[in-house]
């Protein structure tokens, strides 16, 4: 069944950008309305509330930590409150309206204060992987060669792998999911990157031992050429 919805019509993208655009629209709130003193939870709930009030439909994960808690990711929102400084790192996973989905990952800097050096140096080194793995996704290029040809993470930050570099995604999360490079054969598998296919291209950045950690993901739709850019909230601009 994944197989069979590989490729994306061009209704099926239409509702895709519908979520997309509910999605960042409740992105847009989170940002405006974060503040040192609120619970991880409270922000959280701003993306179930414009997604439903826009007529989405539910969210697959609790995916959104702060401070110590966004090293490793894959930790849970909870009763956290965020304090001023700390990196505030999220994945959608969301399901909008027409029930199609959003998967788009950012980190923001909480408060007015300035980032530090560490923060700056892991967003930027996460920002650079989506946009360098952009550039190799085209049509007739296998799973396998667009993992070997894409960007290595540094020693330190490997045992806090994202566990693919890209995965399919449509209803939900869908086929396929690329492995790393080093995992590819153990725990992946090769196939054809082809037009028409939706892709989240996945980078997380956090050092083994680390105190924090950055989450980004892009959203996009492979074309004849290369990819066309779904997902279009903007980057940080605190933490550039």
């Amino acid at each position: 069944m994944e197989h069979a919805r590989l490729i994306k019509s061009p209704e099926e993208i239409q509702c895709m950008r519908a979520s997309i655009a509910v999605c960042e629209a409740a992105m847009h709130e989170m940002r405006e309305r974060l503040q040192p003193g609120m619970t991880e939870n409270a922000l959280w709930s701003i993306l179930h509330q414009v997604n439903i009030a826009r007529g989405g439909e539910w969210i697959e994960t609790r995916l959104l930590t702060s401070g110590p808690k966004t090293n490793p990711w894959f930790q849970e929102t909870g009763f956290r409150v965020i304090e001023a400084g700390d990196l505030v790192s999220f994945d959608t996973d969301l399901i909008g309206p027409f029930g199609y989905c959003a998967d788009i990952s950012r980190t923001y800097l909480c408060g007015d204060g300035k980032a530090s050096d560490e923060q700056r140096r892991l967003y930027l080194m996460a920002r650079e992987h989506p946009a360098v793995n952009a550039d190799l996704v085209k049509p007739g290029v296998t799973f396998r060669e667009f993992a070997e040809k894409s960007l290595d993470l540094p020693p330190a930050f490997r045992a806090n792998r994202y566990s693919v570099i890209a995965h399919g995604v449509g209803l939900c999360d869908e086929y396929p999911h690329i492995a790393n490079a080093e995992d590819i054969d153990e725990h992946g598998y090769d196939g054809l990157i082809e037009p028409g296919m939706t892709l989240c291209l996945e980078s997380y950045m956090g050092e083994d031992g680390g105190a924090k950690g950055v989450k980004l993901e892009q959203q996009v739709l492979v074309t004849d050429t290369g990819v066309d850019l779904l997902s279009m909230f903007p980057f940080e601009d605190s933490l550039l």
